[in-house]
C-alpha cells in the first residue's frame, strides 16, 4: 500500500469497468483521484465509494468529446488539489465502433476519434505544463489489441486505437527530456459481464477475460508507479495471452 501517496491521478471514464477500478486502486495506494465521467451519477457513486474506504476523491462531470469541457475538468484539478501527476486516458464512446471497411463513414469514424486520439490528445496537452512541473509525470492511454491485429469488422476502433498507439509513441519521445513517461495499455477485460451473458471465453493462452480490478487496475497502476520509472513509449498487454512475444 501507498505506491502513490501525495500523487494527484486524473482518471478519465471512471464511473465504470477498468477506469472505475483504477480509481479505487489508486485512491487506496494513496493518490489523490479526479474521477471524471459524462454523468454525475457514475461519478458520485464512484467518488463515494472512495470516500467511504478511507480515500480522497474529486468528482467532475466531463464529456471528453467537448474540447472546452476538458480544459474544465483540468482548471478543476488543479484548483483544487494545486497540481496533476498523473493522467489516465480511458474514456471512450464504445457505441459506434463496429463497421466494415467498405461501409466505414467519415462520421461514425470521427466519433471514434474525438472521443478517442483527439480527446486524448487534448487531456495531454492540457496536463503537459503540471506533469512537467512535477518532475515525474505518468501518462496511461488505453489503446487495444483490436487495432493491434486488425480485427475485422471494428474498422473505426481499430483506426482510432492505433492513432491512440502513435500519440503514445511520439510523446514518449518528445516528452522524454521533461521526465515524463506515456505508455499505452491494451487490456482483453470482462467489463460488460460476460458470464452472465453467456460469452465464451476468448481464445487466449488463460482462456479467459481479465478482471478489471485483478488483471488491469493493477497494471495500470504499475505504470503510475515509480517500478515504471525507466519504461516509455510501450505498450503493455493484460491481455491473459492473446499476443505472445508478438513483433505486431
Amino acid at each position: 500500500m501507498g505506491r502513490l501517496n501525495g500523487k494527484i491521478a486524473v482518471i478519465t471514464g471512471a464511473s465504470r469497468g477498468i477506469g472505475r477500478a483504477t480509481a479505487k486502486l489508486f485512491a487506496a495506494e494513496g493518490a489523490k483521484v479526479a474521477v471524471l465521467s459524462r454523468t454525475s451519477e457514475g461519478v458520485e457513486r464512484v467518488v463515494d465509494d472512495i470516500v467511504d474506504a478511507g480515500g480522497t476523491a474529486l468528482g467532475v462531470v466531463c464529456d471528453v468529446a467537448e474540447a472546452i469541457q476538458i480544459t474544465a475538468a483540468v482548471d478543476k484539478v488543479v484548483a483544487t488539489y494545486g497540481r496533476i501527476d498523473i493522467l489516465v486516458n480511458n474514456a471512450f464512446d464504445g457505441s459506434a465502433v463496429s463497421s466494415s471497411v467498405i461501409d466505414l463513414s467519415v462520421e461514425q469514424l470521427q466519433r471514434n476519434f474525438d472521443t478517442g486520439p483527439i480527446a486524448y490528445l487534448r487531456f495531454m496537452q492540457a496536463c503537459y505544463p503540471h506533469l512537467r512541473e512535477g518532475g515525474d509525470g505518468r501518462i496511461i492511454n488505453f489503446g487495444s489489441m483490436a487495432g493491434t491485429v486488425g480485427l475485422a469488422g471494428y474498422g473505426p476502433y481499430n483506426m482510432a486505437k492505433e492513432a491512440v498507439r502513435a500519440l503514445t509513441r511520439t510523446a514518449a519521445r518528445e516528452w522524454g527530456a521533461d521526465n515524463i513517461t506515456v505508455n499505452n495499455v491494451l487490456p482483453i477485460a470482462d467489463t460488460w459481464g460476460a458470464e452472465k451473458k453467456d460469452i465464451p471465453p476468448p481464445t487466449n493462452a488463460l482462456a479467459r477475460f481479465g478482471s478489471p480490478e485483478d488483471d488491469i487496475a493493477p497494471v495500470v497502476l504499475f505504470l503510475a508507479s515509480e517500478d515504471s520509472q525507466f519504461i516509455t513509449g510501450y505498450s503493455l498487454t493484460p491481455d491473459g495471452g492473446t499476443i505472445i512475444d508478438s513483433a505486431r
